[in-house]
């Protein structure tokens, strides 16, 4: 499906972007179209250092030197780490994409695909709703529709908390993606 340049624009351009597991296969993609509708200030979260500073590297190339880039090491499931950035930087627009997202390898360690896959999402999502961030975008998966295993249920989960958060009252607009 090709992207909807317009709403993408709308959301992106001129604006301060964060996108969490930025140098995970789905978020550096991401990072590399954002890069090309113009924000203001593309905010790279990620746990891996190796992964951050492949991915800023390669941002900072492709980038308009107007553009300010930003390298935060973090994790989601650091409340503390996710508010701090979200404020110090004021962030408009997030896309989500921090996940475990190998089956095998969730399964063998179902604690922490829980953890990092719905704690980890809720404390994004109530930092976003806390620190009156525009627009949330979860990055989730087909293996969410009727999960047969422990990593597609763990991202179920964590759109019933962002359908949950959604019904709030507050300014955030939440939504997903499969």
């Amino acid at each position: 499906v090709q992207p909807n340049e317009n709403l993408l624009k709308e959301n992106i351009t001129n604006k301060v972007v964060l996108v969490t597991g930025a140098g995970g296969s789905i978020g550096s993609e991401l990072c590399r179209q954002i890069i090309k509708f113009k924000p203001k200030k593309l905010i790279l979260f990620e746990l891996n250092e190796s992964a951050l500073y492949q991915i800023e590297y390669e941002i900072i190339q492709l980038k308009d030197s107007k553009i300010k880039v930003f390298s935060v090491l973090g994790s989601v499931r650091d409340k503390l780490r996710v508010d701090n950035t979200f404020a110090c930087f004021n962030v408009q627009t997030i896309y989500h994409t921090a996940a475990y997202k190998h089956v095998p390898l969730v399964e063998y360690n179902q604690s922490e695909g829980v953890l990092n896959n719905i704690i980890g999402t809720k404390i994004v999502a109530e930092s976003a709703i806390s620190n009156n961030v525009e627009i949330f975008v979860l990055i989730s998966t087909d293996k969410a529709v009727r999960p047969t295993n422990i990593m597609g249920a763990s991202k179920r989960a964590a759109e019933i908390v962002i359908q949950a958060l959604a019904k709030l009252d507050h300014n955030t607009c939440f939504t997903m993606v499969r």
